[in-house]
């Protein structure tokens, strides 16, 4: 397996540290995912997001005397971001213009009810003035 800058790779995580995972590449090669490349958000605890043993691809940053920099979250970023975010930002949107179109349906409805009742009241008192007017 050939290891350059920028490919990705898949690999097994053999040690976590409280600063970042182990990660055995093959070929007798490890790297280390630095706990700010495992996800997009703040990771506090690494044991939320990687266990021993767990085969996880990872993009390869650097290559530097013999340390070999990876990275998850570049890997995650091309693939799985874009699909989760469309797929939240369309929930989000729809959530959104449900509860827009809801409020809009409700305050309608009262500003309906409230110019029918103004207009009831003012056809009411001017057709009796004019019928009384007309009659006399």
């Amino acid at each position: 397996m050939s290891i350059e800058v920028g490919s990705v790779v898949e690999g097994k995580v053999t040690g976590i540290t409280n600063f970042g995972a182990f990660v055995e590449l093959g070929n007798g090669q490890t790297g280390l995912v630095h706990i700010s490349e495992v996800a997009d958000d703040y990771v506090q605890d690494i044991n939320e997001y990687l266990k021993l043993n767990d085969s996880i691809k990872v993009r390869i940053l650097s290559i530097k005397d013999g340390k070999i920099g990876l990275s998850i979250r570049k890997v995650e970023s091309v693939n799985k971001e874009r699909s989760r975010r469309n797929n939240k930002g369309q929930q989000q949107n729809d959530k959104n213009f449900e509860l827009k179109l809801s409020k809009f349906l409700k305050d309608s409805e009262v500003r309906q009810k409230d110019l029918k009742k103004n207009q009831d009241s003012k056809r009411g008192g001017r057709g009796s003035a004019r019928i009384s007017a007309n009659s006399v």
